[in-house]
């Protein structure tokens, strides 16, 4: 039976995304370690893990170093029960350590969550619920465009971007896409038309971004942009604060009171106890809600014991990162 043993900082995480059976699971097709192993503790079990082949873990998987590495000889895999690998990935990879990740199963509650605010922002929802507090706003409420043939901008064509495409199909929308590394035949086959990012905001009533967390994305997302986007268009941020310059955000939004802004994570987060996004009328704000929350996180359990079994059988693993992988993805 293959040794493994769950490596984490906190046993919080593991407890929550390993829920409804799936730590029994993984015990009962494992010789489990009883330990789970921490950046804490990692000295004191070293020399007991010289066997363990594969490694389960979630958010606060411990930040080993290449020599910590060293001290488990047999590691072959790593199964990640969550999304963004950037942490602690790469000393893994540059040892020809695999490296399964879930973030496709953390994409489906976020894809899930813009399909939803994308289809009310199209019906007007946002500017109509601040209008309506009396019979004369009901009767002069907003109402949008609705959600026939009107445009979508997608930013980043991750695996979350990739999704809400999907998820967008079914309804008579017109998609455009920002992606610097769509080539013209994914255009073609996902049915999206490809824009630069000046031609997302001008042209789409709503804007959503899915950008991945890099450093060169960072500011990305500036006044010009902003102010260019049509009459009462609506900005959807699920992917990254840092991405937008935030006081140019809200200088917009000040000057455009027809925006709304749709923020569920900002930079810092949350906002300063001062900041505007907490008054301006036009904001709706989220705390981070997205990605996978309450039962949705055992999703990515079970998408990490997928792979596990096919990694068992020898077969194909869907979710593996590479090193190539860590220089685009979030």
């Amino acid at each position: 039976m293959i040794k493994a043993a769950f490596f984490g900082n906190t046993h919080a995480s593991i407890d929550r995304v390993y829920a409804q059976g799936r730590y029994e699971q993984v015990a009962e097709a494992t010789d489990l370690y009883p330990v789970v192993v921490s950046e804490e503790n990692f000295g004191q079990h070293a020399s007991a893990l010289q066997d363990v082949r594969a490694a389960f873990g979630t958010w606060g998987f411990p930040r080993l170093t290449a020599e910590q590495l060293e001290q488990l000889p047999n590691l072959e895999i790593v199964f990640y029960g969550a999304g963004s690998v950037q942490a602690f990935a790469r000393p893994f990879l540059e040892r020809g350590i695999t490296v399964v990740s879930a973030w496709a199963a953390n994409a489906v509650p976020v894809a899930e969550f813009t399909l939803a605010q994308v289809l009310l922002a199209t019906k007007g929802y946002f500017q109509n619920i601040r209008q309506v507090r009396s019979p004369e706003g009901w009767r002069g409420g907003f109402r949008g465009p609705g959600n026939y043939g009107e445009t979508v901008a997608i930013l980043g064509l991750g695996m979350i971007g990739r999704l809400v495409v999907e998820l967008l199909k079914p309804y008579e929308l017109k998609i455009v896409v920002r992606s610097e590394h769509m080539t013209d035949e994914d255009a073609e086959t996902l049915g999206v038309r490809k824009v630069t990012f000046e031609e997302a905001f001008s042209e789409a009533l709503v804007v959503s971004n899915h950008l991945a967390n890099r450093p060169h994305t960072v500011g990305l997302l500036n006044y010009p942009l902003f102010a260019a986007m049509r009459p009462d268009a609506v900005f959807l941020n699920t992917g990254r604060g840092a991405q937008v310059v935030e006081p140019d955000l809200i200088r917009a939004l000040e000057e455009r009171p027809d925006l709304t802004a749709l923020l569920d994570v900002t930079h810092p987060e949350p906002p300063e106890e001062d900041s505007p996004l907490y008054r301006l009328p036009n904001v709706y704000l989220s705390s981070h809600i997205a990605g996978s929350i309450g039962d949705e996180v055992v999703r990515m359990a079970d998408y990490v014991l997928r792979e596990f079994a096919a990694w068992q059988e020898g077969k194909p693993l869907r979710w593996a990162v590479s090193l190539e992988m860590l220089d685009t993805m979030a």
